[in-house]
């Protein structure tokens, strides 16, 4: 039998702790090994037993999670998802998890709405499952009741047989899921500022993608900003899925624009890197380089595909430099990946390609 991934919570509140310890007890991979209010209590935890993976709060009494995170990647790495509410304050030091280590975040759940927390339910579950593969220092409903996953037939209808006509413009799509935001900081730091316009899916809760977003601005060459509906997509600009909200490529004459708009999880996520692509494939083909990094799972690799099959060229971060090799390695057996790189040289590779 194999081994369940072992969780230790800590949040100070104990709504929270219960709640996170019903979700993640309700998938059969996973085992809550223990809970704590703070950090002391749980480095108390931690001397009778290591667990494989940290969920931890960022504002706590007596310590902050950003502190706690920081002492444990130092003494002891482990993997530590960060949970924060959605507080613009909150979105800012989520970023700084990051920095420092966290391998996911996930979105503190919103008690009471059962929408929400059957939505959650999967995305916490392979938050931990992902955190749990993670190779650190590298840059669900209940059994039996599981959500269908969905693909991006509900959102957009596949690409025509014949492959856009080729344009002078270029556009570039990347979707990127567990550890993908360094992943997409190392990518775009490389980049001119008159590098093709960009467009980006990576899986974040809604609220903390304008502070990614901010944060990428304050680092690259290229402007960064959280899209939004109707964004004109020009050189020098990348445009990043805001969360919780689909984002497509359209196109009108020479023009290529966004719509962000609601819908249902597809491939378990929203926004869904697989939505992305295959608003790519349909309206952009020949013209479109697309680029899937870090993840667990498989969203963006039938996209890829189609992508592949509407004349686009192809990339994929290879093993050795992912945190997490499933989004990648599923585009690759899906035979929808021209290329397979390490992550210093997707850009140039892109630029090569895009213009």
């Amino acid at each position: 039998m194999k081994k369940k991934i072992r969780v230790l919570i800590v949040d100070d509140s104990a709504v929270v702790r219960q709640t996170l310890s019903e979700i993640l007890a309700s998938d059969p991979a996973i085992e809550v090994m223990s809970t704590a209010a703070d950090p002391y209590i749980a480095a108390e935890r931690m001397k009778e037993e290591i667990p494989d993976v940290i969920t931890l709060d960022v504002e706590m009494p007596r310590m902050d999670g950003i502190s706690f995170l920081q002492k444990i990647m130092r003494q002891h790495p482990i993997p530590v998802v960060m949970c924060s509410s959605l507080t613009e304050k909150g979105s800012e030091t989520a970023m700084k998890a990051l920095e420092y280590g966290a391998v996911e975040i996930i979105q503190k759940p919103r008690i009471g709405t059962k929408v929400f927390l059957e939505e959650s339910r999967v995305n916490i579950c392979d938050a931990v499952k992902a955190a749990s593969q993670a190779r650190l220092g590298r840059i669900s409903r209940r059994p039996g009741l599981v959500a269908p996953k969905l693909s991006a037939d509900v959102m957009i209808d596949k690409p025509a047989s014949s492959a856009m006509i080729q344009t002078t413009e270029k556009v570039i799509v990347v979707g990127a899921s567990t550890g993908g935001t360094e992943a997409l900081r190392i990518f775009l730091e490389a980049l001119p500022a008159d590098c093709p316009g960009i467009v980006i899916v990576q899986h974040m809760p809604e609220g903390f993608t304008t502070a990614f977003a901010r944060r990428l601005d304050g680092l690259c060459k290229v402007t960064v900003k959280e899209a939004a509906d109707n964004d004109t997509v020009v050189r020098g600009r990348v445009l990043i899925a805001p969360g919780n909200r689909h984002t497509l490529l359209k196109r009108s004459g020479a023009r290529y624009f966004l719509e962000v708009k609601d819908g249902p999880l597809v491939c378990r996520h929203r926004p869904s890197v697989d939505v992305l692509f295959r608003s790519a494939a349909r309206y952009g083909g020949k013209n479109v380089v697309g680029v899937i990094m870090t993840g667990m799972g498989d969203d963006g690799a039938q996209g890829m595909l189609e992508m592949k099959q509407a004349g686009a060229f192809t990339i994929a971060q290879d093993e050795a430099s992912c945190v997490v090799f499933g989004m990648p390695n599923e585009a690759v057996k899906r035979g929808g990946v021209d290329l397979v790189l390490p992550l210093t040289a997707i850009a140039r590779e892109v630029l090569r390609h895009g213009g």
